[in-house]
């Protein structure tokens, strides 16, 4: 027998079970090879290990409980102290567990929470998965100046001196002899030409703005989850009166 930390308490010498209903009862325990002196300890809220029966009593507690002699049967009043020392509600009117009436044999001790009732609670862990947003950047625009070489090609026009000759005729007599017959003289024409002219102005060709998309994707999440699992030892209904461990 282990207390509930799992050091031992001793060995299990014999189970008293109950004369009504045959169930198991008390279990009496020596602490040594030596040691004459037998402890009875309630098995009403003891969870079989296989190997080691659990109680959810202290070693100083089994060792200070009252010694009745072990001689195969307990009396009321005997039966009734201990009960008090442990703790326990007593009560000669019996359930149909055999123990008395207000004890619950069938409330067993969870090592990791408190003591539950006839059923045993599995649990299981499961995953909440959520989301919250975050800042994962930050975007700007930036406007600034570039030079590039542009070439246009623009038709421009000049004008050129053309000799023109024509014979004297009668239509152009008069003109031609109309100064002195023999002279020098200079006859002057200006000439013109188009040349290129650049002017550059800022022209507006487009307005840019920051906007924001909201993209669905899908990510796998993995993550260990512990969850509860029970199995039945034994079979406690098949133990003789007085069973030596």
């Amino acid at each position: 027998m282990v207390d509930p930390a799992g050091d031992k308490l001793g060995t299990i010498d014999a189970i008293y079970l109950d004369d009504e209903t045959g169930q198991p009862e008390w279990a009496t325990v020596t602490r040594g090879v030596f040691s004459a002196k037998a402890a009875f300890v309630p098995l009403a809220q003891a969870q079989d290990l296989g190997d080691s029966v659990q109680v959810p009593y202290d070693k100083q507690q089994v060792t200070d409980a009252p010694s009745p002699q072990a001689d195969g049967s307990l009396s009321q009043d005997e039966e009734a102290e201990l009960y008090r020392h442990y703790g326990l509600d007593y009560s000669e009117h019996r359930s149909d567990s055999g123990l008395p009436a207000g004890t619950d044999d069938a409330v067993g001790r969870d090592v990791s929470g408190p003591t539950t009732d006839q059923a045993m609670t599995r649990s299981e862990e499961e995953l909440q998965v959520g989301t919250q947003t975050r800042e994962r950047g930050r975007a700007r625009l930036r406007k600034y100046v570039t030079t590039e070489t542009q070439q246009v090609t623009v038709p421009v026009q000049r004008e050129e001196v053309r000799v023109e000759r024509e014979p004297i005729t009668d239509a152009n007599l008069d003109a031609a002899t109309s100064g002195p017959a023999i002279s020098e003289e200079e006859h002057e024409v200006t000439l013109r030409e188009e040349e290129v002219m650049v002017e550059k102005r800022a022209v507006p060709k487009e307005r840019v703005r920051l906007d924001t998309d909201t993209v669905t994707e899908e990510r796998q999440v993995a993550e260990e989850v512990r969850k509860e699992q029970i199995q039945v030892d034994g079979d406690q209904d098949q133990l003789p009166r007085q069973d030596q461990r």
